[in-house]
């Protein structure tokens, strides 16, 4: 699949809303600026099939938690679409250790063996990163090309179409993101981003988790089931 290809297979949940976007000028100089990237021979993360996993693995109607990212991997193997998540046989990477150090505490759950967080994505967690490409090798190549103002957008939608949800917002990066945010409506957690620079400020024992699945209990809705 070419990259232009990608932005065609959005799930029809949320095409309905963001199809107009698609097609506002700044995604085109965005879908462009990848095409050149493409035919000059760089490599792009993720593949193109993966570039939109979390919106077409979490239809709009179906999501109960949103955990965001900034950036996709750049090493080789590493990103296939969800934020913080690795493919199976990839080394886990640090931050994402200390995620599922933290469950553990919070949950009693073990430690899995492997850092792919499509299960999550396929119970309702939306795992969005800010920007949804990168080069190989090169952290953040792609930001401030378009994929923010997009992301937001899709933020936005969640708070806007749907109820009761759970926003996990680590770093200050990500809390920034609160203004998108209907905070009547919805659960904000708010902590210390996992990495190993700054986790021991708050992320471990946030038990962030554990307050997910308390507030989805108490609105109705089944819990996610966090073990890998």
């Amino acid at each position: 699949m070419k990259i232009v290809s990608a932005f065609s297979h959005l799930s029809p949940s949320w095409m309905k809303y963001l199809a107009s976007e698609l097609e506002l000028p700044y995604m085109q100089e965005l879908k462009k600026f990848l095409m050149q990237q493409e035919q000059s021979g760089k490599v792009i993360y993720p593949t193109p099939e993966n570039i939109f996993n979390a919106f077409n693995s979490t239809p709009l109607n179906k999501v109960k938690v949103v955990i965001l990212g900034q950036d996709p991997y750049h090493g080789p193997g590493q990103a296939h679409g969800l934020s913080f998540s690795v493919q199976e046989g990839v080394v886990i990477p640090p931050s994402l250790k200390n995620i599922f150090k933290e469950i553990k505490n919070d949950l009693g759950l073990p430690i899995p063996n492997h850092g792919s967080l499509q299960s999550w994505a396929n119970q309702g967690v939306l795992l969005l990163n800010a920007t949804l490409t990168v080069e190989k090798g090169k952290a953040g190549s792609h930001q401030r090309k378009g994929w923010e103002r997009f992301t937001d957008k899709a933020i936005k939608l969640v708070s806007d179409e749907c109820d009761a949800v759970v926003f996990m917002l680590w770093g200050s990066y990500a809390q920034k993101k609160i203004e998108l945010i209907d905070t009547s409506k919805h659960l904000v957690l708010c902590a210390p981003h996992p990495s190993p620079l700054s986790v021991h400020r708050g992320f471990f024992g946030c038990k962030h988790f554990s307050k997910a699945n308390d507030y989805l209990q108490n609105h109705g809705q089944t819990p996610i089931d966090w073990r890998i």
